[in-house]
């Protein structure tokens, strides 16, 4: 017999499902989906509350202008009062306070008013509402944000610069943060024309960086200039680069009595480069230097170039110019007797607040005139208070001439009207306020600082997007321009609403409405407060009720969002009125 043992089989017995645990595993899930079901119903409650709750309470926010700026209101007002009055107009009455409210919403932070933020003004007494919505958008950072983009168009353009030595975003996070803290602007001006270092650890180092070309060592001089004087000064003497002004289009002060004024020369403009012909950048990790140079120039019908000295083209005697020195010009530019400086950043904050400048173009204000109504007062003003960039808002918000409506009591207005401000003009929403309108109106929460981020970068990035489809009108950014075809089809028929519209009962306002609101005219009341920012007169309410009847689920969302797509393409919505 052998001796070999018979191998080992291992017995396999079956084990019993634990049933306790496989019923725990589900209640556990089912525990976490009503959680989350729980949370979503909560934020959707929570953002179509009736006591909404913004990033500060009514009583920590003044509601009313101090009496200082309302006297500089009423002068201002005295002013265009009798302008209009001269000219036999008709001045509009004041508007109703949500279109200030709205003004200010799209000149402040982009977009017109959220559900939510509408609601919690309805709760401030209607007498204080435009006071107490100024001083809380210019609390928040949403407004130096604003205003930061609109002045990064104004000093170094729209393009994206030289790779490597340009930041933008940096450059624009940069003055968003000294509007925040209200840093006086002769000082903002005064930084940009003087900065040195790197433009990572300095980032108004950008304002130079910006006319930077490939393989040069420093910026340019005469893109400078044209900068400086534009932005800052709103006069046009770029045309003085090429040849003298032979039409008489350029004109500074002199110091003779008997000639006041002069035309431009070559020379203006060229002086003017020539303070920044010293800016160097020799080593990169060091940033720009002021190093000795000089300014060269070959004028025009001259056989070869000159040295050219740095100097200013008028009111030299205002401070001690040093050659070379970009303190001296920053200290000129800034002057307190330097008319040209008030008066640039006056007519810029009243255009971002009006949608129009009172002289346009923007960027081309006459030295000696003729000056619209208010903007010598307003300028004297702006002085007086050390360049106060929120109080020139404010005073300006104070003026009836803003707070007007843009139609008559009787009769339709005229360009004149339009003219003398005897009413609020109509303009049309800049590309990246009516995409952040639309998509701010698509949710029902206010998009602010408490917003969560993935919230913020959806509008940034959709901004983005959508202005980059429509047609950014870069610098010219306050000329007027006709709607195109694409655009209205883009609006029309784009993703970027489509998107917004369709049901989605976690993000789309308007499918969110429709679920929570059972009342039809609870819910039309509550589309056009988010998208028009006013409630629907009867006939209005009563055409979409029609449209609503009898609906439910699906069918109601998608009724909802039809109707909110008829909104968002009206002028209504697409105009600042």
């Amino acid at each position: 017999m052998s001796d070999a043992k018979p191998p080992i089989i291992a017995e396999v017995v079956p084990t019993t499902p634990n049933r306790p645990k496989k019923v725990a595993g589900r209640w556990r899930k089912r525990l976490l989906l009503l959680v989350t079901m729980g949370l979503i119903a909560g934020t959707i409650l929570w953002g179509t509350s009736e006591r909404p709750m913004l990033l500060r309470q009514p009583e920590e926010i003044v509601d009313r202008f101090p009496e200082g700026i309302l006297e500089v209101a009423r002068d201002v007002d005295a002013e265009f009062a009798s302008h209009a009055q001269e000219q036999g107009l008709d001045v509009a009455p004041t508007a109703a306070w949500n279109l200030i409210a709205r003004r200010l919403s799209l000149a402040l932070v982009g977009n017109s008013l959220s559900l939510e933020e509408y609601r919690a003004l309805e709760r401030i007494e209607e007498s204080r509402r435009t006071a107490w919505w100024t001083e809380y958008l210019l609390s928040e950072q949403r407004w130096a944000d604003q205003f930061a983009e609109r002045w990064t168009r104004a000093t170094v353009g729209t393009n994206n610069g030289p790779f490597l030595i340009f930041r933008k975003r940096k450059y624009q996070q940069w003055l968003a943060d000294q509007f925040h803290k209200n840093v006086p602007y002769d000082q903002i001006v005064r930084k940009l024309i003087t900065a040195e270092g790197s433009w990572i650890d300095s980032p108004e180092v950008n304002f130079l960086t910006a006319t930077m070309d490939e393989g040069t060592n420093r910026p340019d001089p005469i893109r400078l200039a044209g900068r400086t004087s534009r932005a800052f000064l709103a006069m046009r003497i770029d045309c003085l680069q090429c040849h003298e002004d032979y039409l008489g289009n350029v004109r500074f002060k002199t110091t003779d009595p008997e000639e006041r004024l002069r035309t431009g020369a070559q020379s203006d403009f060229h002086e003017l480069a020539a303070y920044f012909a010293s800016v160097r950048m020799d080593n990169p990790f060091q940033g720009l230097r002021n190093e000795e140079g000089e300014y060269r120039y070959r004028y025009l019908n001259a056989s070869e170039e000159t040295v050219v000295s740095p100097n200013v083209p008028f009111d030299r005697g205002l401070c001690n110019l040093e050659p070379g020195d970009r303190h001296s010009l920053a200290d000129w530019v800034t002057h307190r007797e330097n008319r040209a400086f008030a008066r640039a950043t006056v007519n810029r904050v009243w255009a971002i607040l009006c949608g129009r400048p009172l002289v346009q173009p923007i960027d081309d204000i006459p030295i000696d005139g003729p000056f619209p109504p208010g903007l010598e007062r307003l300028a004297t003003d702006f002085a007086d208070n050390g360049y106060d960039l929120q109080r020139l808002v404010r005073v300006i918000v104070a003026t009836q001439v803003f707070q007007r409506d843009s139609r008559l009591l009787a009769g339709e207005p005229t360009p004149e009207h339009e003219e003398a401000w005897a009413v609020f003009p109509m303009t049309q929403l800049r590309p990246e306020q009516m995409a952040a309108s639309i998509h701010q109106a698509c949710r029902l929460k206010a998009i602010d600082a408490s917003s969560s981020i993935i919230s913020q970068l959806e509008m940034f990035g959709g901004v983005r997007d959508f202005t980059q489809a429509y047609g950014d009108r870069g610098e010219d950014e306050f000329e007027e321009e006709a709607v195109t075809v694409p655009q209205r089809l883009l609006m029309m028929n784009g993703s970027f609403l489509s998107d917004r519209i369709d049901n989605n009962p976690v993000m789309n306002a308007s499918t969110r409405i429709s679920s929570l609101s059972s009342d039809d005219a609870k819910a039309i009341e509550s589309a056009y407060l988010a998208t028009l920012n006013r409630r629907p007169d009867p006939e209005e309410a009563d055409l979409f009720i029609s449209r609503l009847e009898g609906k439910t689920g699906d069918e109601r969302s998608a009724a909802l969002g039809s109707m909110y797509w008829v909104l968002l393409n009206s002028t209504e919505f697409q105009w600042n009125h």
